[in-house]
């Protein structure tokens, strides 16, 4: 073969080479490109999805404590709306306007290992401050059930409610309706509950079979909804529920790798995202995700869902009233960004715990040895526990 030859050859064979690199490099660019403008796309669609409301009108509110950790602990307000307008109409019912039957302050420490959810009876009978309104109006205080405050000014009223009656500073707050709820469980394919008796409740068309199972759709938001015929404690019974099945789904965001896979985490904030009302530093969808991209170093154990310490409002027994000395406990420690005593905790809802065994007074009351540390003495008074089968049964959860 003759020099001359193989020149031809590799002259023919370049341009053949630098033609794949240039297509390959061509490929690649709109790759980029094309992901770029999907990521863009899903986060304007995902944002556009979100109601915002404003808190900038607010004043007088609590000072956040300063606190050791690598950043600042974080309170969330989270708040179930029961409207029933248009799509939320999920049961045929109508009027009564904007009521909150759920509310639950989530505090976050800040060294990210430990967040506990706090849950603010609808029924407790609360001295209400005045509520001040975007357009100046003054809504004046009173004397009422907690959920009165939702209903006559919406959010933004709850979360001068909780500001001024615990003196904790709210750094956002999100509001979850039917419709958002019933699609957040759908995303991740379902929660597992426990009904321990069949359930019929014709007054809010809920009807549920007994046993265990994986819930979607309307029957998922028909267990955190009943208050009657599964529990011997009306709505006491139901916040134990929705504690149980929200620690449940948070299991089941962080055991399938929602916060890990791109792919789902998009799917659950659009769903997620169609039926929220949130505040306006969480407005940008990319916040949002950060904001659940801060739970992924916690360990399941250390997710807590608590009540606050209640008893009986003696003129009205249908209704409940904070104790407050041992509240005032509870407050100190979210504004000190302590972890919570074995009293507190003793009849927690912990995420990664089975759903049939909660609560668990041994189990939940156990803290870690960093929370021990960081924790002062406790003075509170020991008394005595209900049983994990007592506690179930009084809140219509299987034993």
């Amino acid at each position: 073969m003759s020099q001359h030859s193989a020149a031809a050859r590799h002259r023919a064979a370049a341009p053949r080479h630098h033609h794949v690199l240039r297509t390959l490099g061509y490929g690649l660019l709109t790759l980029t490109v094309g992901m770029m403008l999907f990521v863009s796309y899903t986060v304007r669609s995902l944002t556009a999805n979100v109601d915002v409301l404003g808190t900038g009108f607010l004043t007088d509110r609590p000072v956040k404590e300063e606190v050791e950790g690598p950043r600042e602990p974080l309170n969330v307000l989270v708040m179930g709306s029961d409207s029933r307008d248009g799509r939320n109409n999920i049961d045929g019912l109508t009027g009564g306007g904007q009521r909150s039957d759920t509310t639950i302050l989530l505090h976050l420490s800040a060294d990210r290992k430990h967040a506990y959810g706090v849950s603010l009876p609808r029924d407790a009978m609360v001295q209400r401050p005045d509520c001040k309104k975007a357009d100046g109006e003054t809504i004046p205080g009173e004397f009422a059930m907690w959920n009165v405050a939702f209903a006559l000014g919406g959010p933004t009223c709850t979360l001068q409610q909780v500001e001024k009656l615990t003196g904790i500073r709210v750094d956002h707050f999100v509001v979850v309706d039917f419709n958002g709820f019933r699609g957040m469980v759908n995303a991740v394919d379902g929660v597992e509950i426990c009904v321990p008796e069949e359930v019929n409740d014709t007054h809010g068309n809920i009807h549920l079979d007994a046993g265990r199972r994986v819930v979607k759709g309307k029957e998922a938001l028909d267990y955190v909804r009943v208050r009657s015929g599964i529990s011997s404690n009306g709505d006491i019974g139901r916040m134990k529920r929705q504690q149980v099945f929200i620690a449940s789904m948070v299991d089941r965001v962080m055991s399938a790798g929602v916060l890990a896979r791109p792919d789902r985490l998009i799917g659950f904030l659009r769903a997620a995202t169609k039926s929220l009302t949130v505040d306006s530093g969480l407005k940008d969808i990319r916040k949002m995700a950060d904001l659940g991209m801060q739970f992924k170093g916690i360990d399941m154990s250390n997710i807590k869902f608590i009540t606050v310490p209640f008893e009986s409002y003696e003129p009205d027994p249908n209704r409940l009233a904070w104790k407050t000395d041992e509240a005032n406990v509870l407050w100190r420690k979210i504004r000190k960004d302590l972890p919570l005593s074995k009293k507190l905790s003793s009849e927690a809802v912990t995420a990664g715990e089975d759903p049939s065994d909660e609560p668990s007074p041994s189990a939940s009351s156990s803290e870690s040895a960093s929370s021990s540390a960081s924790s002062s003495p406790s003075t509170e008074p020991s008394e005595p526990t209900k049983s994990a089968e007592e506690i179930a049964e009084e809140n219509g959860l299987c034993a």
